[in-house]
This record gives structure tokens, sequence and C-alpha cells, in this order.
């Protein structure tokens, strides 16, 4: 119990954590998203979307791109505050009153405990229905733009029960000269015709809205009365395409939630929903690892390992994500089980990770990376003097 509880050396070890890893999340969220929010703005430049619903996309992309900073910066956290309690020698204090470099992980697991929590929400729910949510709204987005598309003297079906028409069609679809519009619902029909006609965005509910002038309406109930009406201004309200609605959710394995993959694996045994169910929980599962390897690097970087330890562990956390994404392809194609193309790159990561820990806990700041690349360093030092009497002799 004594190791779990917390004390003030623990308590400091967090705050040096939080700072680097709010730091990171928030420099990888905005770096991976800038390319993608470009995109949306140029898509909604190009349909007429309102910024509104470029941002609604943005956000709905926030927790896929979450998934992806949140390992990278976790790892560059835990560095950072071994790095930074390195440099300031407070990492050999409490190495001299007889904490152990396990004692000093502590803390890093039980937040890694506590993310790992937090993942099986953000990979099991949050991302596949933000990820439905997005293409639902794409495909309202994309749709929104349905006025450039009317040809002239021809028929095309509107929301609310509206036929349109227009002779002359202009201003990119959105200026009109001879309208037409016929409705009949509930037993009424109306027929509308107008002079002109203009397409403007409503500034309060910001939909698509029909201002005609110098208009007729001809309105005919169902017992048969008529009643004619003359106008010089008039609006047609929500004047939207109609459009089938979006397919459900769930017809593709990354918009389903952890507990409908697990169902749908058992019961109809899919590739696809097998190869996604393991991806995620094994994503689910990574910061367990990751103060293994991070905090021995971390602690290195006072003896100038630094650079080596931070492309030593970039290059880890990436050949992983690549080998996960690559087992998934082979589950989703059928050529490997799905546990067993996922969790093989996940254990050869969590035995690498042990093998840096391990290797540490004898001579604290040292581990198998420093050591490999002092002797790399070694025999480029012993390499250039032979060069150089090589050079020498050869000269005149």
């Amino acid at each position: 119990m004594r190791f779990l509880s917390f004390d003030r050396l623990d308590r400091y070890a967090v705050r040096l954590f939080a700072v680097p890893l709010l730091t990171a999340l928030a420099t990888m969220l905005l770096a991976t998203m800038l390319q993608r929010l470009l995109r949306l703005f140029d898509i909604a430049a190009s349909t007429g979307a309102s910024i509104a619903s470029v941002l609604l996309l943005a956000a709905d992309l926030v927790p896929h791109y979450l998934g992806l900073a949140l390992p990278v910066a976790f790892t560059a956290a835990i560095f950072m505050a071994a790095a930074r309690m390195g440099d300031d020698s407070e990492l050999d204090a409490m190495l001299a009153t007889g904490r152990s470099i396990a004692r000093i992980a502590a803390p890093y697991f039980i937040l890694a405990l506590f993310l790992c929590v937090f993942n099986l929400y953000l990979f099991g729910r949050l991302q596949p229905l933000a990820r439905y949510d997005y293409h639902v709204k794409m495909d309202a987005v994309l749709q929104t733009n349905w006025d450039a598309k009317i040809e002239e003297n021809r028929f095309i079906d509107i929301a609310h029960g509206f036929s349109f028409s227009a002779d002359r069609v202009e201003d990119n679809g959105r200026r009109f000269t001879g309208v037409f519009m016929e409705r009949r619902q509930n037993g009424i029909e109306e027929i509308t015709t107008a002079v002109r006609g203009q397409l403007e965005s409503d500034p309060d509910t910001r939909k698509m809205r029909l201002k005609l002038e110098d208009g007729l309406r001809v309105r005919q109930a169902p017992d048969g009365a008529i009643a004619t009406t003359r106008f010089v201004d008039g609006y047609v309200e929500d004047f939207s395409k109609a459009r089938a609605p979006y397919r459900d959710r769930g017809e593709t394995a990354t918009e389903r939630t952890l507990p409908e993959l697990w169902l749908a694996m058992c019961k109809t045994c899919e590739p696809d929903s097998a190869a996604e169910f393991h991806s995620r929980l094994a994503r689910a599962l990574l910061p367990l690892l990751l103060p293994l390897l991070a905090l021995p690097l971390g602690m290195a970087s006072k003896r100038g390992r630094r650079t080596p330890g931070v492309v030593f562990a970039s290059l880890a956390l990436l050949l992983l994500n690549h080998t996960l994404q690559f087992g998934k392809s082979l589950a989703e194609s059928g050529r490997l089980p799905a546990a067993l193309a996922v969790w093989t790159p996940f254990l050869l990561f969590a035995l690498l990770s042990l093998w840096v820990f391990r290797g540490s806990l004898a001579w604290p700041g040292d581990n198998p990376v420093s050591r490999t690349v002092g002797v790399l360093e070694r025999l480029i030092e012993r390499l250039k003097p032979r060069r150089l009497s090589n050079l020498a002799k050869a000269a005149p």
C-alpha cells in the first residue's frame, strides 16, 4: 500500500508531466488537423456552406486525431519530465535516498491506467459516433450547393412538397426569371408564379430561402374553393432540395462501438469486426507500455543521450502504428487471425519496452539504447585516427 500511495515527490513528478503533456497534445492536434481544416474550408467555399458547419465538422474530427496524438504526447511528456528532473539533479537526490526507478515510475503507471480507461471510451464509443456524425454533416454540406445545378425549363423536387422550374437561370443558379412552383400537400394544391426570384441566406435560420418578385399565388382547397393572391415581394422559407436521408450507422466496422463490434464478431465472425475490435483494444491499452520506454530514455538525457532517445522513441511509436495498421489490414483480408495479426506487434513493442526499462534498473540513466549509441560513438572515434593516418600516408 505504501508503494501505491502518492507522496510529495509523486505529486511533483505529475506537475512536471502535466504542462508538457498539454503542450505536446495541443501542438500535435493543431499540426495534424491543419491540413484537414484547410480542406474543409475549401469544400465550404465551393458549396456555399457556412463557417459554423466547418467548425462542427472539425469538432467531429477531434476524437480521431486525439487518438493519434495521445500516445506521442504522453511519451513526450514523461520524457521531458524525466529529463527536467535529471538536468536539475533531482533524480540523483531521489536515488540517493533509496527511491528506486520503479518507484519513480509509479505515478506515471497510474496515469497510464487512467488514460487506458479514457481510451476505452475514446476508441470504443466516441470515435465511431463522431466518425458517423462527420459523414452525415459532410453529406449535408456537399448537397448545400444544389441550386447551381438547376437547368432551365426543368422541374426539380425540393423540400416540403414543392416542384420548381425557371425559364432562365443566372448568377450561378441564384437568380431566376419566369419562376413556376407547384405544391400539393394535405389535399391542397398551390401554384405560384413570379417574374423574378433570388436565393438568399436567412440570417436567423442560416438556411436558403427564395425571394419572389411580382408574383401570383393560386390555392385550391380540398372543398374546391379557389383563392388568388397577388404580391410584390414574397418568400419561400427553407428552400432546400429534398434529399434522401443518410444511411444508418453501423454499415462499416469503423462506425460501430466496441460492444457492437463484439456482438458482430461473436455472431457473424466478420473479419472486419474482429480486426477493428482488436486494433482498438490494443491502441487503448498502449499507454501502459509507454512509461517503460519513455522514463529510461528521459533519464539518460543528462548524459548527452537526449537526441538518440527522442529518435528511438519516435521510430518505435511510428513503427508500432504502422505495424498495427498492417496487421489490421491482414486481418480484414482474412490472411491472418485478427488476434495474431494485431497483438503480435503489440507484444513485440511490450518486450522492447521491458528490455529498455529493465536495462536501466541496474544503472540509472543508462539503458540499452544509450549503451548502443556509446558503442557506435567509440567505434567512430577509433576509425577516425586510422583514416587520418591513411590520408597522411597517401599524401605526396
